[in-house]
């Protein structure tokens, strides 16, 4: 009997640990997971419409300082080629995101009131490609559950009252093992549910990131497939990179 006992106690203290995080004790893991300092990769996206008619854009994107600074060059569809954003994160101001049109010789900026615009026809607003801050939020644990057969921790995160967010909540399923989010729902300001995200992964290196991702808008019955075709990391991406000027010449794969 006391073999017994002492062959449980291991497993009975590791399930007490699990259940006396909290939300923001899972939250803060999250954020200070290890990410490359560099990426540089290939993306397709292929927007599906209500009718089932889809069409792809193809896209470079090379960011550093973490994914704080990013530059996105659009490569296909003919008629978009060299269209291009600069985003910049920042923590003591509001983050910029930049846009170069070629077609009227312009550079516009996303102002902070067109967030919620859709990024180049996807269901990805401006405001799903910055990440998320830690401090402007809310992290409240749910009930653990399956997604896929993964055991996941489920986080209700609600945004604070002060900050500008097209969003009331977001809910993440997130993987115990590997600090991944799985699945992410998210919700308009009147609690009604606009989009759901799914991930899949890869390991790069000895990083697990994101390989494809599928965004589903509800409201609107359309969907995009992204796809990282190509991916390089931690490569030396000069910080002189993200500049209005770099906007304009499109990098070699």
């Amino acid at each position: 009997m006391k073999n017994i006992i002492r062959a449980l106690v291991p497993l009975l203290c590791s399930v007490t640990i699990s259940f006396s995080q909290s939300g923001l004790d899972i939250a803060k893991k999250l954020d200070n997971k290890e990410r490359p300092q560099s990426v540089f990769s290939r993306i397709s996206m292929v927007l599906t419409n209500s009718k089932n008619k889809s069409r792809e854009n193809i896209l470079l994107s090379k960011s550093n300082n973490i994914g704080k600074n990013q530059i996105i060059w659009v490569l296909e569809p003919k008629a978009d080629r060299g269209i291009s954003f600069l985003r910049k994160e920042y923590e003591d101001k509001d983050n910029e995101i930049r846009m170069w049109l070629p077609a009227f010789n312009k550079i516009r900026r996303i102002n902070s009131n067109r967030m919620n615009d859709s990024f180049m026809g996807s269901d990805l607003s401006y405001e799903d490609l910055n990440s998320r801050v830690l401090s402007d939020n809310i992290y409240d644990r749910l009930n653990d559950e399956l997604f896929n057969g993964i055991d996941c921790y489920v986080l209700n995160v609600t945004s604070k009252p002060e900050l500008k967010s097209a969003y009331s909540k977001h809910i993440l399923w997130v993987s115990k093992k590997n600090l991944t989010i799985l699945k992410e729902q998210s919700f308009g300001k009147n609690d009604e549910l606009k989009k759901v995200k799914i991930y899949s992964y890869k390991m790069v290196k000895s990083y697990e990131l994101a390989s494809k991702i599928l965004v589903q808008d509800i409201q609107k019955n359309h969907k995009t497939e992204i796809y990282i075709d190509y991916i390089s990391i931690n490569t030396d991406v000069d910080s002189k990179l993200f500049r209005e000027s770099s906007l304009k010449r499109i990098p070699r794969l």
